[in-house]
């Protein structure tokens, strides 16, 4: 199981959810179906072992501002954050303890807004119905709002990570690491914050990496990000904010993942080890890179 402060899950935040979901369908991940929240965002979950992929849309304006953790209105920064694009609003980090981690990250400089208590009806794959608890510490963050975290504990995570539920035809397995945009003053920002979280950070080209419980953080500079991952998608080519922009992925099988890969239809290059997909736009601004997992 994650610890707390891991990567759990970046909301890959989109204005046509059904059409994301289908691609991501495409590739091989066996999503939920469409749900909602009851601060009027729209949720698809791809659930691996300890974190997963999300999706998030608005399905209903007239909700965003309910259920309010303190000043912070989570339906309202999702809709705020469509208004200008599609892209990563927010980042939840894996919490064993919501109350004692959101102290902890308090004394590593973060602001605690507030918590959300609430659950989601589920259909087992045995027919039974159950719900699900989930406590959220928000923790956003008003000078760098597209980096805002929330810790996220899992009350009953027998009905979360469930053995149907992880298999995927693309074998694909987890989250393995989350790439952010930031120049260098920003970055002098962000990491003693990081660094409080996870210990000192590695220099690498362009910025700075921590390593969490699950993944690494990349901190990386403009000519990092396009000399690894291509052109920034048109929408973030004028970004002055730190955001992410890609997230890493593993998979077990070779064979499996790139038969759907090549079924998919989307474009992908080969890098080494890696594989990245060549269209960011296609997933919400946001590249997806998969390594395979060491055996």
């Amino acid at each position: 199981m994650t610890a707390s402060f891991g990567i759990d899950h970046p909301l890959l935040a989109t204005h046509d959810i059904e059409a994301l979901r289908n691609r991501l369908i495409l590739l091989g991940f066996n999503m939920t179906p469409i749900g909602k929240h009851p601060w009027g965002t729209s949720t698809s979950l791809a659930m691996f072992q300890g974190c997963l992929l999300e999706i998030m849309g608005i399905y209903d304006a007239s909700l965003i501002d309910q259920l309010p953790a303190g000043n912070f209105h989570f339906g309202r920064h999702i809709y705020e954050h469509l208004t200008q694009r599609e892209g990563v609003a927010l980042t939840a980090l894996h919490s064993t303890n919501a109350q004692a981690d959101a102290a902890q990250a308090q004394a590593a400089g973060l602001v605690l807004a507030g918590q959300l208590e609430f659950g989601r009806e589920v259909t087992l794959p045995d027919g039974r119905k159950d719900r699900t608890k989930t406590t959220l510490a928000l923790l956003p963050d008003p000078a760098f709002p597209r980096l805002s975290f929330f810790m996220c504990q899992q009350h009953r995570p027998e009905l979360i990570y469930v053995p149907e539920w992880l298999a995927h035809p693309n074998t694909v397995s987890g989250i393995c690491g989350v790439t952010i945009l930031a120049d260098s003053a920003q970055q002098a920002a962000l990491v003693p914050r990081l660094s409080a979280l996870y210990g000192p950070a590695a220099q690498i080209a362009g910025g700075y990496a921590f390593a969490t419980a699950n993944g690494i953080f990349s901190l990386q500079d403009r000519n990092a990000i396009e000399a690894t991952f291509t052109q920034l998608p048109a929408a973030l080519t004028d970004e002055s904010a730190p955001a992410v922009v890609a997230m890493d992925l593993t998979y077990s099988s070779a064979e499996a993942f790139s038969a759907c890969l090549t079924s998919s239809g989307l474009p992908f290059v080969r890098q080494g080890p890696l594989t990245l997909l060549g269209q960011p736009e296609a997933t919400a601004n946001t590249w997806l890179r998969f390594r395979q997992a060491s055996s």
